[in-house]
């Protein structure tokens, strides 16, 4: 069946440039394939006998497996690259790699990469579809639209909610791109957490800068948790995890602070006992497991609005 919506980019990059109507275009997509997939029909013939490279260059698990099924939904054949088992070790060049790729007849690259703006410039240098699966501190635009998405589901609009990112903002691409997506739905953003991690540079993308957790708790409609990202920090961010659990750990009595129908959320991979504690992150407030499963129906819109686009095809979704 198709639909009267319209999608104009052969690549999703990053949040920023998106308008609140193509945000809005994703999440139609997402609800129909979503409702199908609850109407327990496995697979959708869009991208039947298209082959789809995923070239991660940076670790991942939940990302690059919800990439997998959603190509898989689609009827997409998957290709995985991962960091180890490319020539990228042995010298060769991303330009190389990736043409080299669209020589074989792929017919969409999704990146992870370390480095900001690599699927950016990936994006100049092959033609066909390039979807941003995390490059560096800078995006994860995959990750924001169905953390929006989640939150949609529940609140059902986000004009004038009350977010909070508590945690590692400092080197969390999530966080930026979560900031600049909800509040182009409307939502006011606080971030919160240690001052070495939320320094006050954010306020200039319009976020409220918090170091009081109680305070930044206390008119939430949704936290946001973010793990602390070892990988990308030195030792000098705080003293240690302890510390960081005794003053900003979420945990049953700080949990408290929060309104009674505010909800916990978290894009994994999750610290126990670290960010969050068990009891919370299993608790009926947590929508976790569900941003998993919009994590699937989000993706099948982009690859599928990315490709149509691209091909010059009419968009037709499930009825």
């Amino acid at each position: 069946m198709s639909h009267s919506l319209s999608w104009n980019r052969k690549d999703l990059i990053d949040v920023e440039h998106l308008s609140r109507e193509e945000i809005e275009t994703i999440f139609s997509a997402a609800t129909a394939f979503k409702q199908a997939m609850e109407a327990d029909d496995k697979k959708q013939p869009y991208l039947n006998g298209r082959t789809v490279v995923n070239l991660f260059l940076e670790p991942s698990t939940r990302t690059r497996l919800a990439f997998e099924v959603a190509a898989s939904r689609l009827s997409a054949d998957t290709i995985t690259v991962t960091g180890a088992a490319s020539s990228l070790t042995k010298g060769e060049t991303l330009r190389d790699t990736a043409q080299n790729m669209a020589a074989l007849k792929a017919d969409m690259i999704i990146m992870r990469h370390s480095a900001s703006g690599a699927p950016h410039y990936l994006s100049k240098v092959v033609d066909i579809p390039v979807i941003n699966a995390g490059d560096g501190s800078h995006a994860h635009p995959t990750q924001a639209l169905l953390d929006a998405f989640t939150l949609l589901e529940k609140f059902g609009a986000l004009d004038g909610k009350e977010i909070t990112i508590l945690g590692d903002i400092l080197f969390s691409r999530v966080a930026r791109s979560n900031i600049i997506c909800l509040q182009k739905l409307g939502a006011k953003v606080t971030i919160a957490g240690p001052s070495t991690l939320v320094p006050k540079a954010f306020e200039s993308m319009g976020a409220t800068v918090c170091h009081d957790l109680q305070k930044a708790l206390k008119n939430a409609d949704a936290v946001m948790l973010l793990r602390i990202q070892h990988e990308r920090q030195t030792s000098t961010h705080f003293p240690s995890l302890g510390e960081y659990t005794s003053m900003f750990g979420l945990n049953k009595e700080r949990a408290q602070w929060l309104k009674p129908d505010a909800i916990i959320m978290h894009p994994g991979p999750i610290n126990r006992g670290v960010e969050i504690d068990s009891e919370l992150a299993d608790s009926n407030r947590s929508v976790i497991l569900e941003q998993v499963t919009n994590g699937i129906v989000v993706r099948m819109a982009i690859l599928h609005l990315c490709y149509c686009h691209h091909k010059g095809i009419e968009i037709e979704l499930p009825s």
